[in-house]
């Protein structure tokens, strides 16, 4: 996992993202969506569900939208009918780009990600032109800003949790495990006492592409513009973020 932070990303984005607290209702609706879409709406038994439900909480969102996501998903509330799709593409500089969208129209969507690309110098791609480059992890992050939690203790109850890696950061550990073991080492950290900042499964890039600072810039409003975007869950990419 040589050159990955997601950390580092979060950190980057976290004070852009504050400010778009408008929009957090319902890309936290969006997530539990996903979560609950993808592994039942069991909360016992969905790490990732559990983990969305908490983030909106925590930003103040009502029970009642929370219940009403989660019904959605599972088949048990009428309402508009959301659609998954994957967009693939280059950025600025060659950089592999995946978008994840949840979306209830599809054509506007695909216009709307189509300009992003094509207004910051990329293009965008066909199904599995860069999905190649990235391996499907478990991904869990653990703050340790006031650096209380030992490096050795972690690494343990990672490993022995069925972790693949653990990667110390400036004030987090970054823990990486196979799709199908990320449930289990989520809920044995939680009930080592760790508090998880971040779990999800997730890309990985294989590989990591440098761009100049005039593609960065592109690259930059092309991940920004993305992220105006309501119907987008996620974005994946191999851009080397500078130290």
């Amino acid at each position: 996992m040589a050159g990955h932070s997601k950390w580092k990303n979060i950190q980057r984005r976290k004070n852009a993202q504050d400010a778009k607290k408008g929009k957090i209702f319902m890309r936290h609706a969006k997530d539990i969506y996903t979560a609950a879409k993808q592994g039942g709406g069991d909360l016992s038994t969905n790490a990732s569900l559990r983990l969305a439900v908490d983030k909106a909480k925590a930003d103040n969102m009502p029970n009642d939208n929370i219940d009403r996501a989660i019904k959605k998903a599972t088949g048990t509330l009428d309402g508009a009918t959301y659609e998954e799709i994957t967009y693939e593409g280059y950025g600025p500089g060659g950089v592999a780009v995946i978008v994840n969208i949840l979306t209830d129209n599809r054509n506007r969507t695909a216009a709307e990600i189509r300009l992003a690309f094509k207004k910051n110098g990329g293009n965008l791609g066909e199904n599995g032109s860069v999905s190649f480059m990235f391996d499907r992890k478990g991904y869990i992050l653990v703050l340790n800003e006031d650096h209380s939690i030992s490096e050795d203790d972690i690494t343990l109850e990672a490993i022995e949790a069925g972790a693949e890696d653990i990667v110390t950061e400036e004030g987090a550990y970054e823990i990486f495990t196979a799709p199908e073991d990320f449930d289990a080492v989520c809920d044995h950290l939680r009930n080592s006492g760790y508090d998880l900042e971040d779990a999800e499964v997730t890309l990985i890039p294989q590989n990591y592409q440098t761009i100049n600072e005039d593609e960065l810039e592109k690259m930059n409003n092309l991940v920004d513009m993305l992220e105006d975007n309501e119907d987008v869950q996620d974005i994946h990419h191999n851009l080397k973020e500078n130290e």
